[in-house]
């Protein structure tokens, strides 16, 4: 039996076995004698008895260790020209003050915390320091819109608002205090501070009763010691990123999650304790939480904070310059950061300015990696790529290459196989599981590893309709996909991102893999529009990489032609439309619903966190 055959079986085996092993590895302060059981919900939980404290873990027990010299977090900041670095030991001083002066506003063990703040250092002391008192805290993305701001307060009804005076930008400053007065003033629900760090760029005014000054406070702050927490109780809350209306807060808990993070670092990513690790995301998202926070930081590793983007701060260089700068082994993010990267510098030439001798492997999450941007990656990096696949719902990786195990053949458009705690089964419309090659509905055989969400936030019937009824005894994805005769994983976009042209299930997702790897086209995104005759009929919007022009339509007439090769006419891929920018989620995904209801004439909502609102409106001129 290989390596990751015999993980995998004894994870679903043996579940407990398998888990209370990666616990033993963990600092508890009272080690679980119940590793599985079952809430009041009948829902699976994990290490229920056992006591610890997510920010002990992080930074008190390294230091106890004794490497409380080794840089913990390093903070890179092209938009200000500032840099840092933070040892275990300073970053663990510095949380214990900031948990300090939370308590000092009447912030306890259960309290939640909202944390509306950049990717700076503070950010990540805010967390930490929230998990310190065992407060929950609840990340919302700086910079979204107040009334996006407000929903999220009133369904977490923090005790504080943490806050930054400002976010900064390529060329631009956003204040963020008006947004928060504006948030708080919308709310049902009123926080009792509002605390707000200083930034040069832009100064706060704190002018109502509640606003604090975060440097002020820090400094009387005296330190506070980590609060032992039960293993189910709660980290934090995660509201998923485009809800209209009442948000949906996923919860994580605090030992389930520490057993999982400490687990993949070492597993999927293959990192050791003083590796450097880097996730280029934001902690406003599920893997800035997992992986720019919490994972590197139990694990040992040093963390990068970039306050960046991989294009125009200043160049498309800038990934590179990172990963050549600070040693860094892994590098992990989006397909849309590395298609933004394509774009601008389709030759890959400002490589040849960063040797990069420590980087090891790139990863990407986040959507789906379509093979071109794969390949050109490998190609012009000479870094092996590995596509993994999760959502903010699990936490950490569903799918993935597991290096730390064992390292598989890399199938462009797979993730590879299940990672081990996974058990992974394609359902049809009636719960059956299909063979293999057939589509259908991904799903997760309960119970779910530790680290997965127990619940949505005050709202459990939520968790249950929209997770686990459709089909009895298994999580729902809500992708679609299927496993191949290797037991290789493909995910080919939501359930409603497969279209039927007259009886035929296409996925769109495939369509996007063959316009995709045309050298003339950056990214593409297909929709299914509205059709009388056939139901639906596949749209492509396609964006050029620099350089690369269509005249008359030779392009457009290309792509039309290479669905039909190597799909078939049964695609009815008819109409390819070339636009400037697809409108995208600041986190990268492509707003293909919003595409498709504009297409449809129907009306939408402009999703809380989009990028870029302009660029809806060159999609409303392109398709009507």
């Amino acid at each position: 039996m290989s390596s990751y055959q015999e993980a995998f079986t004894t994870s679903v085996e043996q579940p407990e076995l398998f888990w209370k092993q990666q616990a033993e590895k963990l600092a508890w302060y009272q080690f679980p004698h119940t590793i599985l059981s079952k809430d009041e919900h009948g829902i699976d939980r994990w290490f229920a008895d056992g006591e610890l404290n997510t920010c002990y873990l992080a930074l008190d027990h390294h230091v106890e260790q004794g490497r409380g010299d080794q840089t913990a977090l390093i903070y890179d900041s092209p938009v200000t020209g500032q840099k840092a670095r933070y040892t275990y030991q300073v970053l663990r001083d510095q949380v214990a003050k900031t948990a300090g002066m939370l308590a000092s506003l009447g912030v306890v063990k259960g309290d939640r915390v909202v944390i509306y703040m950049p990717m700076i250092p503070e950010a990540a002391m805010a967390m930490l320091a929230c998990a310190r008192l065992g407060a929950i805290h609840s990340v919302v993305f700086g910079g979204f819109a107040p009334n996006e701001l407000a929903v999220r307060i009133e369904d977490a009804e923090p005790k504080v608002v943490l806050t930054a005076s400002c976010g900064v930008e390529v060329n631009k400053v956003i204040p963020y205090k008006p947004m928060v007065d504006q948030a708080v003033m919308d709310s049902r629900w009123k926080p009792d501070y509002v605390v707000v760090y200083q930034r040069k760029q832009c100064l706060a005014d704190l002018h109502h009763e509640r606003d604090r000054d975060w440097s002020s406070m820090l400094k009387s702050a005296q330190p506070h010691e980590c609060v032992p927490v039960q293993a189910t109780d709660p980290l934090y809350i995660l509201y998923t990123s485009g809800t209209t209306g009442k948000p949906k807060g996923v919860v994580r808990d605090n030992g389930g999650h520490a057993v999982a993070m400490r687990y993949s670092m070492e597993a999927i990513y293959d990192v050791s304790p003083g590796d450097v690790y880097w996730a280029a995301s934001d902690v406003g998202w599920v893997v800035g939480h997992s992986y720019i926070v919490y994972a590197p930081l139990i694990h040992g590793c040093t963390t990068i904070m970039y306050e960046g983007k991989p294009v125009r701060t200043p160049d498309p260089g800038a990934f590179w310059r990172v990963c050549d700068e600070y040693k860094v082994k892994i590098l992990f993010s989006a397909p849309t950061a590395f298609r933004a990267i394509k774009k601008e510098d389709p030759q890959g030439s400002h490589l040849k300015d960063y040797p990069m001798a420590s980087l090891k492997t790139i990863f990407m999450a986040g959507e789906r990696l379509d093979p071109p941007t794969l390949e050109w990656v490998k190609e012009k990096t000479g870094r092996p790529v590995v596509d993994h696949w999760w959502q903010t719902e699990t936490g950490w990786a569903i799918a993935g290459n597991p290096l730390g195990i064992e390292t598989f053949k890399v199938k462009p458009g797979s993730s590879t196989k299940p990672i081990p705690g996974y058990q992974v089964e394609v359902l049809n419309e009636v719960g059956l599981p299909l063979g293999a090659n057939q589509q259908g509905y991904i799903a997760i055989k309960r119970p779910l590893p530790p680290g997965c969400l127990p619940t949505v936030w005050r709202n459990h019937d939520r968790f249950e309709t929209g997770y686990l009824s459709q089909f009895p005894g298994y999580y729902v994805s809500g992708d679609g996909g299927y496993l191949d005769e290797d037991g290789y994983l493909f995910v080919m976009g939501r359930i409603d991102d497969v279209i039927n042209v007259a009886g035929h299930r296409l996925s769109t997702g495939e369509m996007e893999e063959v316009v995709g790897a045309h050298e003339a086209v950056a990214e593409c995104a297909v929709i299914g529009i509205h059709d009388e005759l056939k139901g639906q009929l596949p749209l492509g919007l396609v964006v050029l990489k620099d350089g690369y022009f269509s005249e008359n339509g030779e392009i457009e007439a290309q792509l039309l032609q290479k669905v039909r090769q190597e799909i078939g006419a049964v695609a009815c891929f008819n109409k390819a439309l070339i636009v400037d920018r697809l409108p995208k989620t600041r986190s990268g995904k492509i707003l293909r619903r919003v595409i498709r209801q504009i297409a449809d004439g129907e009306q939408y909502v402009v999703p809380s966190t989009i990028d870029d609102p302009s660029s809806l409106q060159e999609i409303e001129r392109v398709l009507r």
